[in-house]
């Protein structure tokens, strides 16, 4: 069986605006890809919602996923709270295998 390697994948889904922020503040914790999508809409605390028919980008959504050793995962997930805390965003943590190590 080929090797795997344990990491942490994160997702952030934030309004669009926030993107800049995120992903510079991945750039600064060395964070050595990641990966935007945009989303076509969802559910949450305020209802359903779409994104056809939003005007400006306050209200697009977009997921930001990046994969990182778990010593990493701490000082990164305070980094994202504080940029975040004030915003309307959902941070996700889960446990991946990587075939590559390397990479991230």
């Amino acid at each position: 069986m080929m090797e795997m390697h344990p990491k942490k994948r994160i997702e952030i889904i934030v309004e669009l605006p926030l993107q800049p922020r995120i992903t510079k503040l991945l750039d600064a914790h060395d964070v050595l890809g990641y990966t935007i999508y945009l989303a076509q809409g969802g559910r949450g605390q305020e209802g359903t919602w779409q994104r056809d028919g939003i005007v400006g980008n306050a209200g697009r959504m977009i997921a930001i996923v990046c994969i990182l050793d778990a010593v990493r995962l701490d000082e990164l997930l305070t980094a994202i709270y504080a940029a975040i805390e004030h915003q309307i965003g959902i941070v996700s943590v889960s446990d991946v295998d990587v075939v590559r190590s390397e990479h991230f």
